[in-house]
């Protein structure tokens, strides 16, 4: 059943179970569609998008965005300027582009829900090995590890294990066609690590008899020391048997007055972009652009605050 509006739910150890487990596989599902070998130049939003409707599928579980207020798609897909809510499409994905996937799931009655960005084409090619299948039928490129594996990707104790750091380590890509591809490459890297550093001081900034107003605070912080700015507009949330609901988490400076409480979950989820952080939404009603065409990046946890501080539930 929905909640009231401003309802702050507090979840019960059975209920806390259920959020980690469908997280888990929302985690599991964007860590397919960022693979650096499906996210390559000449591939298409669209077929990352139907890859991960079927592997959701496959596990038991139904994409949260897919028919949402009339959302046509399963996961939303945020090229370079782009900063929320893009729609899957067929335009092929060129190399440098920045790519926001935000990849959520309903399982077990309740969503899971994170975002990650990559650059397209940022890896060392020597990584790669042949299209070989990965088990699943999906083509995906195996790395080079040796011999990848699923187990080895989520294993924390492998060697090879990408994840260890909470991101994927894959080498950078060193060889460029020119001068100007570099300098792509350079800030798009630059821009993608402000906004995984952004969620990540959101995250620490987490404790039980904290407010809610820290994470704000702590994401401003960062954005403003890298000269970038953070989008107002669109805010992290609670997330339960709703995909949203309060409480509804700002990811710049504010004065919201609500106390974190041990039980609570929600997303943390800051657009951190190049210029300006006004933006204007397509005749589509959903896909959101920035006013001066800069690009933006997106990273999103969601977490649970515990009684010794904070535990991120979008992990492997």
């Amino acid at each position: 059943p929905s909640h009231p509006p401003n309802h702050v739910l507090v979840h019960d150890p059975p209920s806390v179970a259920r959020m980690t487990s469908a997280a888990k596989l929302a985690r599991r599902l964007l860590d397919c569609a960022c693979h650096p070998s499906l996210v390559l130049p000449g591939k298409t939003t669209e077929d990352i998008d139907a890859l991960v409707h079927d592997r959701a599928l496959a596990s038991g579980a139904y994409p949260s965005p897919l028919n949402y207020m009339g959302f046509p798609k399963s996961i939303c897909s945020s090229v370079n300027e782009v900063v929320c809510h893009g729609i899957p499409d067929g335009r092929e994905l060129r190399t440098g582009d920045v790519v926001s996937f935000d990849v959520s799931c309903y399982v077990g009655g309740v969503h899971g829900d994170n975002c990650a960005t990559v650059v397209v084409g940022d890896y060392d090619e020597r990584c790669l090995s042949e299209e070989e299948k990965d088990g699943s039928g999906s083509g995906i490129l195996a790395l080079q590890f040796p011999e990848w594996n699923e187990d080895d990707y989520y294993d924390l104790s492998s060697e090879y294990n990408f994840l260890k750091r909470d991101w994927r380590n894959v080498p950078y890509r060193t060889e460029f066609s020119s001068e100007e591809e570099r300098m792509r490459f350079v800030t798009a890297r630059r821009l993608v690590q402000a906004a995984l550093e952004s969620r990540d001081e959101g995250v620490k900034a987490c404790r039980p008899g904290g407010c809610l107003s820290d994470i704000g605070a702590a994401i401003h912080a960062v954005a403003d020391a890298y000269g970038y700015d953070t989008v107002r507009h669109y805010r992290g949330h609670g997330i339960s048997t709703d995909f949203h609901c309060a409480p509804f988490v700002k990811h710049f400076r504010n004065d919201d007055k609500l106390e974190l409480i041990p039980g609570m979950i929600f997303t943390i989820e800051p657009m951190i972009v190049e210029g300006t952080a006004e933006c204007i939404e397509w005749e589509d009603q959903w896909t959101v652009v920035t006013e001066d065409f800069g690009r933006a990046a997106q990273f999103e946890h969601t977490v649970l605050i515990t009684e010794s501080g904070v535990e991120i539930l979008t992990l492997p």
